[in-house]
């Protein structure tokens, strides 16, 4: 185990800031991937919350969305301008009742916030860059697996997540079956459509049209491809939230002191323009490059007979839920995965305008959810 908090400047964000009792493990060994190749040098950042219990099966595993982080609950802190992501869910007498569970959130392998991505350096001291391989939401999910051995966890109570959390949730599930309990999978497909991939593929080519990608190689450079970032984040802004929000939000209305008719912006435009900021503070753009590929190639029929065949050795306690509103991976796609689990069901609904990100908002429908799938937990 590796407990430090160096960290190391990245143009507008840093990887690795220390954040409330973040913590980092490093494997002992070069991780194998799915693609055959060895990634040497692997660490990955997690926090946790309770404690494990002497039985070892009270632990919960907590997977974040594509630019979350291990930060889920907890104050803001240096590099961390805003309160963890799940505020509400985790904590004692919540839902995740850490009085009684013992949670876990790791920061995904690519990642920028502690663990092992492009912007890491690699065996030669300089950053992966373009350099880093190509990964898959399986690779990420056989690094977790080193994060449980080291922490003592054979088997997870449950593993939660939403989005490419989610995703992650399916795969930890269908690739170590021994060790997931219970899945609550929020607002995730079996497989990514081509619906996704095609929304993917403008945030893609911005990041990599700015003139400071450089191939990929920016990092140390002083230059980073944040513009490019920025239109990525807008796009996929508009993706995560519902068309009736925005409407009612903003309606046709310009930003204060902006007239539209005279070079200014509406009130959107200026809101999408907060979000890319925000987010070219924080996240490295080679990271969302490497994540948005791995999701792209999510597909938990892949090697395993089909989906179909794969969703039927699910966890029996599985719960999958959706968004009312979400156009992004709608409803349909949680019902393709609850409709071929071991026990059949229809996806639950979480009935808000926020768009996919609803499962981020409504957080007291989440809860419900979580409480519903480990009732019957130690």
């Amino acid at each position: 185990m590796n407990d430090t908090t160096g960290r190391r400047s990245t143009g507008g964000w840093r990887e690795g800031d220390p954040v409330g009792g973040r913590r980092w493990i490093s494997l002992d060994k070069p991780l194998e991937l799915e693609s055959g190749r060895l990634l040497p040098g692997v660490r990955l950042a997690y926090q946790t919350w309770g404690e494990l219990a002497p039985r070892r099966d009270n632990a919960v595993l907590v997977l974040h969305a594509l630019t979350g982080d291990s930060h889920v609950t907890g104050p803001s802190g240096p590099g961390h301008p805003s309160p963890g992501w799940w505020e509400g869910l985790v904590g004692p007498g919540l839902a995740l009742d850490t009085d009684r569970f013992f949670v876990v959130a790791p920061n995904v392998l690519g990642g920028c916030q502690g663990s092992t991505g492009p912007s890491s350096p690699a065996e030669d001291g300089r950053a992966w860059g373009s350099r880093f391989p190509r990964i898959t939401i399986r690779d990420t999910v056989r690094a977790e697996e080193a994060l449980a051995d080291a922490l003592g966890v054979e088997a997870w109570a449950a593993v939660v997540g939403g989005s490419m959390g989610g995703m992650r949730a399916l795969e930890w599930a269908l690739t170590f079956p021994d060790r997931v309990e219970r899945a609550l999978v929020l607002a995730c497909p079996a497989a990514t459509s081509a619906w996704q991939i095609a929304w993917a593929a403008p945030q893609l080519h911005a990041i990599r049209a700015d003139p400071h990608w450089l191939g990929g190689d920016y990092h140390g450079t002083g230059r980073i491809p944040a513009e490019g970032l920025g239109v990525a984040r807008r796009i996929a802004h508009v993706t995560y939230r519902g068309t009736g929000e925005f409407d009612s939000r903003f309606g046709r209305s310009p930003q204060a002191g902006e007239d539209p008719d005279r070079g200014g912006r509406f009130a959107v435009e200026s809101y999408l323009d907060h979000q890319a900021a925000k987010l070219a503070r924080r996240f490295d753009p080679a990271s969302y490059v490497v994540l948005t590929e791995a999701m792209n190639t999510h597909d938990v029929g892949r090697g395993r007979g089909g989906i179909e065949r794969a969703l039927k050795e699910m966890p029996e306690r599985t719960l999958v839920a959706g968004v009312d509103s979400d156009h992004l991976y709608p409803m349909a796609q949680q019902d393709e995965i609850a409709r071929h689990l071991p026990v059949p069901d229809r996806a639950r609904v979480i009935s808000t305008p926020h768009g996919h990100d609803g499962f981020l908002v409504a957080v007291d429908q989440v809860a419900e959810l979580v409480r519903e799938l480990l009732g019957d937990a130690p």
